[in-house]
């Protein structure tokens, strides 16, 4: 079919296999974003890297390296700063956010291709992987999927219940912490292939729309995981035959997708029942293992 074509050029398959990896890292991810409420953490990591990435560049190094060392100092001001009573952690997040990212611009104007720069650095070049990118986001997953399974528990507690999760000996903080390295790893691991925007609009557009459906956190985790993996393949298509930006197009289709699970949800609870049961006098909204 002609609508299919992109897909038999090699760029664009792998693109395809980069935005796969890329929505099973933030399925995995971002679930647990979602669920505790960390959206604005996420935003603020992802934004947060453009120091070291801006430093990078200008010095000859590592864009990838300057992005993990900034995040790595973002999340460590953040777990500081949180813990400090008079502040809440919001505020912490929002000074740090806007201390780093203004701290990046003014780094990145020092160089003539400022606008090039920043453009990359929001959207990437998702038509542009190369294999060795691939291979890295398939550990990034490997990673990503190792430590979900291994803190499964604690990030279950942590999320629901932080007393409880203390009570049962599986330690909030070093919970905490690990699921603030996860964030890290799935924004860093991503975002010099797909850009900020696209890792942060799959971290949390797909999970969202997912909890308005499921219950269970791994049913979640597989239904981010299904509408990333579309709104990649929808986005690839409608950029290729509309010719628009395919990052941003793959962005808008995960949006898009968000909008419509969420009216077909609000329909459905709208929508007359047969015969009432008991549970319609306390509909349980908790979410569940």
């Amino acid at each position: 079919m002609d609508i299919l074509l992109p897909f038999e050029v090699a760029f664009v398959q792998r693109a395809l296999v980069a935005g796969v990896l890329v929505s099973l890292v933030c399925a995995l991810v971002g679930t647990w974003v979602v669920l505790r409420g960390m959206a604005f953490l996420g935003d603020a990591m992802s934004h947060g890297m453009l120091p070291g990435v801006a430093l990078a560049s200008l010095l000859g190094g590592s864009p990838l390296v300057g992005a993990a060392l900034s995040a790595g100092v973002m999340a460590l001001g953040v777990n500081a700063l949180g813990r400090t009573r008079r502040i809440s952690r919001d505020t912490a997040i929002g000074l740090l956010f806007v201390g780093m990212l203004s701290t990046g611009v003014i780094i990145v104007s020092h160089s003539r291709s400022f606008a090039v720069d920043l453009t990359g650095f929001l959207f990437g070049d998702v038509l542009a992987v190369r294999d060795g990118d691939l291979v890295g986001l398939a550990v990034a997953l490997a990673v990503a999927a190792l430590v979900s399974a291994l803190g499964y528990r604690a990030f279950l507690a942590l999320t629901f219940d932080p007393r409880k999760a203390h009570t049962l000996g599986l330690r909030p903080r070093l919970a905490e912490g690990l699921l603030l390295g996860l964030v890290t790893l799935a924004i860093v691991a991503s975002f010099h292939v797909v850009g900020t925007l696209l890792v942060f609009g799959l971290l949390i557009a797909p999970p969202a729309a997912a909890a308005l459906w499921a219950r269970r956190v791994p049913a979640i985790m597989t239904g981010a995981a299904a509408l990333g993996i579309t709104a990649n393949v929808v986005g690839l298509l409608v950029s290729w035959h509309f010719g628009t930006a395919a990052g941003a197009t793959i962005v808008a289709a995960a949006v898009l997708l968000f909008v419509l699970s969420a009216l077909a949800a609000r329909l459905v609870r709208r929508a007359p029942r047969a015969e009432p049961t008991p549970n319609d006098h306390h509909e349980r909204t908790e979410y569940q293992p």
